[in-house]
């Protein structure tokens, strides 16, 4: 190895974790202390841990060790099963026939990785400290692989329950004696070249060496000081002796020159590897020939284990961090402050999403041909709605996934509000505002993705695909609930919330070196959740307490999510209601109905939003003033007459020429607008304004525009030889047809912009010669149903399905395990029947036993085949033998069934014992 390669930086073989360590944190000849085999170690109180139905350390209540994880879950019992079950919901698809599918499930790679991803940050480390540990371990050697040392009492205090996790969701098995890592966690987690272990640490010796050859070994046990061997297998116990004991490696350690030491500190925290070259310096020479440095292959070595665990003091992790970091309060405000700054936030928002809808309202921009919005199209929504592009996409997402917004259909298809905004405009602002808040906190579509990239490059387009991120429901949820911890009124410190989340979920690395998904999705919720009036200041408001089911006036319990895996259950929109019987769920204490949430956090908004007028201040400057927020049939009747002219306490309207046009096309009538104004408003009609209204009136409709492709009629024919005079309607091509006709090439939507555009007031007519009304309501589209949210993996099972699974499960484990009595003279001539096959006997036979079975009320074992060719085991007790069927209790399914006789492959009576 050369200088120019490790003796001066360490290389990091591509997919390795992290950058090298810095120096170790005891001298290269260290203190004396145990090894991570030693019997320093024990849980507080020297008891052993005990699992949720209080069995010691994961044994059978008979005192039993468990020798597989199928027998482990045997002995949990049916609180143990219903957690591991709601904690991994995976293995419920579909129901496992009996415990060893499920340990066989709950095994597989992919399950296995789910499980590992929804671990905390302690309980992650204490499964990587075991994938590093021997198999099985014994409680205090992971004990000192945490600890190093030096006791840590944090960390003693928190391994019992990190431990407790890991069994709890099958991941760890065994008593506290003989601890084990499932096998495919084992090979996740522990060091390989090709996939090196989150602890930084390399292969043990035995591993190291395992193609070396014996001539080599026995030179390097030499130089090291040990005695010769006669095998490979004693050199390699006698190397690992040497490393393993603290005294003697030691004293080994300080006879090694200081460029050598400077080597280790660079490998001790991982990666282990460095490169080798022809010629290597006289310090890496020392270590090879040593040992303390191994061949991973031609061009590369690596530190052994246990050399590094003695570098490190014992640790397998660098920083272990057995609690959870607290979210800190940056500010602190009165609650009422908050609520009201909240409730403002809240009104905006309903504001700008009925702003946005009835802009729309006649047919919004087309729907791209790939699907979503153009990039045009929402800058034009954002100037219209005077906010950003990113808050535009955030409302117009908004608005689609509670169903308010979708695309028509058509053949050009075009987006416009649904049947579904009208319902949701005559809901109180209250209620609006709950729907709205929880289709936020349900959603998966996320906003803040669009103008991003997919995976092919493809740029993400508002309301177009892509935009779905599954975790983000239990994103959102997690970051207010931390915000809840605090007093009311109190603002969170983001980085503090981030720094949390990412112990509850140790992040993954993004795209490119992008930001774990997780924290950005974070990032965003504090944004969001500050538009949408969750929060108000950065504070989280009580009608938002009371969406997500917490307590109004205190801080909510800050609970780790690894305490209950499921902790976020029963929360609005996300998954099943929790079960406020269940003790390991903190959410069940105050979980309650989505619909009861979203009515209580209506109510307890409701008083803190302006409350509708119904009058307006008409202006001698042709302005209305809104004093505040109006009710709605005056709003959608005022929007038409006069166009907004700014915003704030008090809205701003102006009339003009085109808005009071806009008001006799929706079919008013002058003297309805005369009226209108006179009623509503509280100061007197100013006559400008009156005539305005009489002067546009007297205009209108005097020209008609139909469909030729399009055509102008009008009794008065001078006014017809004007436009064809006005140069401004060249474009038009029009031609006179007859004195009071004019034909155009334009259709009739464009010939009516025009002549707006020349001054005229034209009005559109129907085939029949009718003048057309165009409402502001006209164009809906069909019933659409809201996007559904997709969920991450399956959702998490209620209440009635677990205890249906339990059920069938430990039904069907009885089924599988139960002991029966054999015939006398075997029917099978097969062969020996062996544990877990069908029975084979004859039909009379089978007949017989099932006979006699009814009469006595025993039950017996049968092997059955249905329709579809599925063969299972069942035990049943049966209660009636006629016309070729059985009937009876079957005890596998927990329930009364029929069975067809000749569906029954054989049958066994089962021994006196059982069932």
């Amino acid at each position: 190895m050369g200088i120019g390669e490790l003796d001066r930086e360490a290389h990091v073989p591509e997919g390795t974790d992290g950058g090298t360590g810095g120096g170790t944190d005891r001298g290269p000849g260290g203190t004396r202390g145990r090894t991570p085999g030693g019997t320093r170690g024990r849980t507080p109180g020297g008891t052993r841990e005990r699992t949720p139905d209080g069995t010691p350390g994961g044994a059978h209540p008979s005192g039993q060790v468990p020798r597989t994880l199928a027998e482990s879950l045997r002995a949990g019992g049916d609180g143990a099963l219903t957690a591991l079950l709601r904690a991994r919901p995976d293995l419920l698809a579909p129901v496992p026939n009996d415990l060893t599918q499920l340990a066989t499930r709950a095994g597989t790679r992919a399950s296995v990785v789910r499980a590992l991803e929804r671990l905390d940050r302690f309980a992650l480390q204490t499964a990587e400290a075991l994938a590093v540990a021997p198999d099985p371990a014994p409680y205090p050697v992971l004990l000192a692989l945490l600890t190093g040392d030096t006791p840590d009492p944090a960390i003693e205090r928190a391994l019992p329950r990190a431990v407790g996790v890991l069994r709890a969701q099958a991941l760890v098995w065994g008593d506290d004696e003989r601890l084990r890592l499932v096998r495919t966690a084992r090979e996740l987690l522990a060091p390989s070249p090709q996939h090196p272990s989150p602890t930084g640490l390399g292969p043990t010796v035995a591993e190291a060496t395992s193609g070396m050859s014996p001539g080599r070994l026995q030179e390097i046990i030499a130089t090291a000081g040990l005695p010769a061997t006669h095998d490979p297998v004693s050199a390699v116990a006698g190397l690992t002796e040497l490393f393993t004991d603290r005294t003697r490696m030691a004293a080994l350690l300080d006879t090694a020159p200081p460029e050598a030491l400077a080597v280790l500190d660079r490998l001790v925290w991982g990666p282990p590897y460095g490169e080798v070259t022809a010629s290597p310096t006289p310090p890496v020479r020392w270590l090879r020939d040593r040992g303390l440095l191994l061949p991973a292959s031609t061009r590369t070595v690596v530190l052994p284990r246990e050399a590094a665990l003695h570098l490190r003091g014992g640790r397998a992790h660098r920083l272990p961090e057995p609690a959870a970091p607290k979210v800190e309060t940056a500010r602190e405000y009165r609650p009422q402050v908050v609520d009201n700054a909240a409730a403002g936030q809240a009104y905006a928002a309903l504001d700008t999403v009925a702003e946005l809808l009835k802009s729309w309202g006649q047919g919004g921009p087309p729907v791209l041909r790939a699907g979503g919005l153009a990039v045009r199209d929402l800058k034009r929504t954002a100037v219209a709605l005077d906010v950003p592009e990113r808050f535009a996409s955030f409302w117009l997402e908004l608005a689609y996934g509670a169903g308010l917004l979708a695309a028509d259909g058509e053949a050009d298809e075009k987006y416009a509000p649904t049947p579904a905004y009208d319902s949701w405009l005559d809901q109180p602002p209250a209620e609006r505002w709950a729907a709205l808040a929880g289709t936020w906190l349900a959603a998966t579509r996320t906003a803040a993705l669009v103008g991003g990239q997919d995976a092919k490059g493809r740029t993400l387009a508002a309301l177009g695909p892509g935009l779905d991120r599954s975790a983000a429901p239990e994103v959102r949820h997690r970051v207010l609930r931390l915000l809840a911890t605090l007093p009311p009124g109190a603002a969170a410190d983001p980085e503090t919330v981030l720094a949390r989340l990412r112990w509850d979920r140790p992040p993954r690395a993004g795209v490119n070196g992008s930001l774990d998904p997780r924290e950005q999705l974070a990032r965003w919720t504090l944004e969001e959740a500050e538009l949408l009036g969750i929060t108000g200041r950065g504070a989280l408001a009580a009608p938002a307490r009371a969406l997500l089911n917490l307590p109004l006036d205190e801080a909510a319990p800050d609970v780790a999510s690894d305490a209950a895996p499921d902790a976020l259950t029963g929360l609005t929109g996300l998954t099943a209601p929790a079960d406020p019987a269940d003790p390991a769920d903190p959410a069940g204490a105050h979980a309650c109905e989505p619909s009861v949430a979203a009515s209580r956090a209506a109510t307890l908004l409701a008083p803190l939003l302006p409350e509708a007028v119904d009058h307006v201040l008409l202006q001698a400057d042709l302005t209305a003033v809104a004093p505040g927020p109006l009710l709605r049939p005056l709003a959608d009747l005022l929007s038409v007459l006069a166009d907004v002219e700014s915003k704030g306490g008090a809205t701003v309207y102006r009339f003009t020429p085109g808005s009071v046009r806009r008001a006799l096309d929706a079919g008013r009538t002058a003297s309805d607008l005369h009226a209108f104004l006179t009623t509503h408003s509280r100061t007197p009609v100013p006559q400008p304004l009156s005539y305005l209204i009489d002067d546009v009136a007297r205009r209108h409709g005097h020209l008609r525009v139909g469909a030729a492709s399009s055509y102008v009629r009008c009794d008065d024919d001078a006014v017809l030889g004007e436009i064809l005079a006005d140069r401004r309607a060249a474009p038009l091509r029009l031609r006179r047809l007859a004195p009071t006709v004019l034909a155009a090439q334009a259709d009739p939507t464009a010939l009516l912009d025009g002549l707006r555009g020349m001054g005229y007031a034209p009005a559109a007519e129907s085939a029949e010669g009718d003048v057309l009304i165009a409402r502001a309501d006209a164009r809906r589209t069909p019933p659409r149903t809201a996007p559904a949210p997709v969920p991450e993996g399956p959702p998490t099972p209620d209440a009635t399905l677990l205890s249906a699974a339990v059920r069938a499960i430990l039904a069907g484990d009885r089924a599988a395990t139960v002991a029966r009595k054999e015939p006398a003279v075997p029917t099978d001539t097969t062969g020996p029947r062996t544990n877990g096959t069908l029975p084979r006997t004859s039909a009379a036979e089978t007949l017989a036993t099932v006979q006699a079975a009814a009469m006595t009320g025993s039950a017996v074992w049968i092997g059955y085949v249905n329709a579809e060719g599925a063969a299972s085991q069942r035990v049943i007790a049966p209660v009636r033998v006629e016309g070729g069927f059985v009937t009876g209790y079957d005890h596998t399914a927990d329930e009364v069934r029929t069975y067809p006789l000749h569906r029954i492959t054989g049958v066994a009576e089962l021994a006196d014992d059982e069932l």
